[in-house]
């Protein structure tokens, strides 16, 4: 049996999101509380063990951006051939709200991916500094882990945006019954009502 469009969008929002998430919370479990400062005479060399974290939050990173894709593709994709123009769809506050929630909370897990992924590359390839002093940091605590959740917080709501969509497109599509029963004048009911002796 073949999944219908809906379905397919869905699952693969869910599980882009899904992956997302595994990708930044691992990135973050992996990642070095700080390199080893190596002091020489007038500079620091900083060696970092090895690890993935770099790796694992671009991954994590490319799964959000089609994640989020994904979702947009489920507010304005014609689902069964048939097109619902956008100030249609809109009308509807809760999708909205959703839809508003959805886009914020995706940005704000891209931002967070990014400076943690950018961050911890730039560790790892500036490894000689002048300051003595350096104590080699790595990315802050909690970037990659925080942008996780809220990658898979994304796709959730990116899911409850696609039902509100297909809410909306079923009431824009929906055809008024009445039509199909033929018409009834106030004249043939009060004839039938009063029939003649």
């Amino acid at each position: 049996m073949a999944l219908s469009q809906t379905a397919q969008i869905a699952i693969a929002i869910g599980t882009l999101g899904a992956l997302s998430f595994i990708f930044g919370v691992v990135a973050e479990n992996k990642k070095p509380a700080s390199g080893s400062p190596i002091v020489g005479k007038d500079f620091v060399v900083c060696k970092f063990p090895y690890d993935q974290t770099v790796p694992l939050g671009a991954l994590s990173l490319v799964c959000l951006v089609f994640s989020s894709i994904l979702g947009l593709v489920s507010v304005y994709f014609p689902y069964q051939k048939k097109t619902v123009p956008a100030a249609i769809l809109f009308r509807s506050t809760s999708l909205c709200v959703f839809f508003g929630i959805a886009t914020l909370v995706s940005t704000v897990s891209f931002v967070l991916l990014m400076w943690g992924t950018i961050t911890e590359g730039l560790h790892h390839v500036n490894k000689v500094h002048n300051d003595v002093t350096y104590a080699c940091p790595t990315a802050k605590t909690g970037l990659f882990g925080g942008a996780a959740f809220l990658a898979l917080d994304s796709a959730l709501f990116w899911l409850i945006c696609q039902m509100l969509t297909l809410n909306s497109r079923a009431d824009y599509e929906e055809e008024d019954p009445k039509g199909d029963y033929g018409e009834v004048h106030t004249a043939d009911y009060t004839n039938s009502n009063n029939p003649k002796v």
